[in-house]
């Protein structure tokens, strides 16, 4: 969770729910200025950190209720909270607490989130729309790795946008043709009851085939005329390439 990521989400009204890490610095809004007091006002509020308890307060809500297992599950709510970094979007954090969890990483008891968005975020949802964060990081590995969503080599963002377009109507066809149940399988993979689009998209030429395109028979080509006499192509607009900067060395410190 960064500062111009949070700016981006407000500006497109894209709510996300993410992961909190439990050292990161979180603020209150900033108390009034009071009258005739001398110097700037202030721009944060009292702090809040997930690995201070001191700094949490009363939650502004809570939940009880159990998880998608059965077991026990609670979540405490603070509302209106920013980071420096965008002080004008207002988050909200989610502290989940599962007492069946194993307390692994993968599997912890405590779990800390934060939600940018217009509309409210019920407490009880925290945990079930977290889950779907995997299916989602999948897909996009399917889209860039097998569907070429980021190979595709175009000048502008419009064009950019139509390829979009393409490949998004390629899984959508992908997701359709899994209710046939045909799947190209890989000597190493498993077969299950559900296949995934990857085994699906290695038979859909055999399927397309089959289905046919309401499209027409392209006509041929014959001889192009070519560009006709002192025509001249207009050269494609360049753009400096945006790099990170280098870091900077820390300084070690002096031992007194």
């Amino acid at each position: 969770m960064t500062g111009p990521f949070l700016q981006v989400c407000q500006r497109l009204q894209m709510p996300a729910l993410m992961r909190l890490k439990l050292n990161r610095k979180l603020y209150r809004p900033a108390p009034p200025h009071p009258p005739g007091k001398r110097g700037a006002p202030r721009k944060d509020g009292d702090l809040f950190q997930g690995s201070r308890p001191e700094t949490w307060g009363k939650p502004d809500a809570s939940w009880n209720g159990t998880d998608w297992r059965g077991k026990p599950l609670s979540v405490q709510v603070w509302q209106h909270l920013h980071v420096q970094q965008a002080r004008q979007v207002e988050v909200t954090v989610f502290r989940v607490l599962r007492e069946g969890a194993n307390g692994t990483k993968r599997d912890p008891r405590k779990s800390w989130f934060v939600w940018v968005g217009e509309q409210e975020l019920a407490p009880g949802e925290v945990a079930s729309s977290y889950r779907y964060r995997f299916s989602h990081e999948h897909s996009y590995r399917f889209l860039k790795q097998d569907l070429l969503w980021t190979k595709v080599h175009v000048r502008t963002p419009k064009q950019f946008e139509r390829w979009s377009l393409v490949v998004a109507s390629a899984m959508n066809q992908i997701v359709l043709t899994r209710s046939l149940g045909q799947a190209s399988y890989c000597p190493w993979e498993r077969r299950r009851d559900r296949v995934t689009p990857r085994q699906v998209r290695r038979v859909m030429a055999g399927i397309l085939s089959q289905v046919g395109t309401p499209a027409r028979v392209p006509k041929p080509r014959e001889k192009s005329p070519g560009r006709p006499t002192g025509a001249t192509g207009m050269k494609a607009a360049r753009f400096d390439v945006v790099r990170k900067p280098k870091p900077v060395p820390k300084k070690p410190r002096k031992r007194a």
